[in-house]
């Protein structure tokens, strides 16, 4: 009997050493994203996917789905949270107000790369690991270039040509587009076109990429380069805080080496995007503005109550909101 025992308490022993990724049990995860298949955000996200399965030898697989075929955009990160998919990617401003902490990157703050705007809001995330987006487990986050104004017919030079000018803008790009004297409508991206092109809206604020993603260049004449108040869209890409629990501890290991690189990719990307947005612009006879550095500072002053509304409206749920507006101030002027 006592031979026995001895059998079991090794057989219990050796297997409680045995490393948790030996299970021949394969882990399988839904990916929802809204961005279509096509587009480069989308072909990234699949490729992180085949990555994960490459690296951890085909232990854990993903099933993608783009498009906003298993949760639309706005209902993306509730789908993670309750496990409709197992891994997100869409944008925390879906989610107005839920992300105060993380909603500082969102601000016009003088954005000049897609590159760093995501560094940007990694940096923010890993100095302050925000309460807010302790339902999820955060793989990484980017963001897209600059957005800056573009119009149709009437080119704008100063301040005074911004009064009462209807363009399309959602949430802090509307936002911004009223402290500046302009008139924000909010539609979606896929109406904006007709509306430039019926002149409902004579232009609107979105990032260079769009020209050419959404054909902008074709009904829209102007630029104006107002990287002084240049905003961004900060996107999450999380995983359900079970599901990510339950990977083994290298499996979780190999992934946040692979969250690391694609951070990278997706805003190398962004700003590839851009690029080939300018050169669409440019072939559709489009023109660049270029602001003095005076006009600049004059549009950054006037931007300036968004950043002051931003931290009494961060101070307003226990959150040390100039605290996180500095740090993503100085972390920008850093990186830039």
């Amino acid at each position: 009997m006592k031979k026995i025992l001895l059998t079991i308490m090794a057989a219990i022993i050796g297997f409680s050493v045995m490393p948790l990724s030996a299970s021949a049990e394969t882990i399988s995860l839904t990916y929802s994203n809204f961005f279509p298949p096509t587009h480069i955000q989308s072909k990234l996200a699949q490729q992180w996917c085949d990555e994960v399965a490459k690296r951890t030898d085909g232990k854990v697989k993903v099933s993608y789905f783009p498009g906003g075929t298993l949760t639309k955009a706005k209902q993306c990160y509730d789908g993670v949270v309750e496990g409709l998919s197992d891994i997100g990617l869409s944008a925390l401003a879906y989610s107005r107000g839920r992300f105060p902490t993380m909603a500082v990157v969102d601000l016009p703050l003088g954005y000049k790369s897609g590159a760093v705007a995501t560094k940007i809001a990694n940096e923010v995330y890993e100095h302050f690991m925000p309460k807010e987006l302790s339902d999820v487990a955060p793989m990484y986050f980017h963001a897209h270039g600059p957005g800056l104004l573009f119009t149709a017919k009437k080119p704008v030079k100063t301040l005074a040509d911004m009064k009462g000018l209807k363009l399309r803008g959602t949430g802090n790009s509307g936002k911004l587009i009223k402290i500046l004297g302009g008139a924000p409508v909010a539609m979606s991206m896929p109406d904006t076109y007709q509306a430039i092109r019926k002149g409902v809206v004579s232009g609107g604020m979105y990032p260079m990429e769009t020209n050419k993603g959404w054909k902008m260049a074709e009904v829209v004449d102007y630029c104006t380069l107002d990287f002084p108040v240049a905003y961004t869209t900060t996107f999450f890409v999380a995983m359900n805080k079970d599901k990510w629990n339950s990977i083994p501890t290298d499996l979780q290991k190999i992934i946040t080496e692979i969250n690391k690189e694609w951070a990278v990719k997706h805003g190398q990307a962004w700003d590839d995007s851009d690029a080939a947005g300018k050169e669409f612009f440019v072939k559709k006879g489009g023109e660049f503005i270029t602001l003095s550095d005076a006009e600049g500072n004059v549009w950054k002053e006037k931007a300036a109550p968004m950043m002051t509304e931003y931290v009494e409206a961060t101070d307003s749920k226990g959150l040390k909101g100039k605290e996180i507006l500095d740090f993503t101030v100085k972390s920008l002027e850093k990186a830039q």
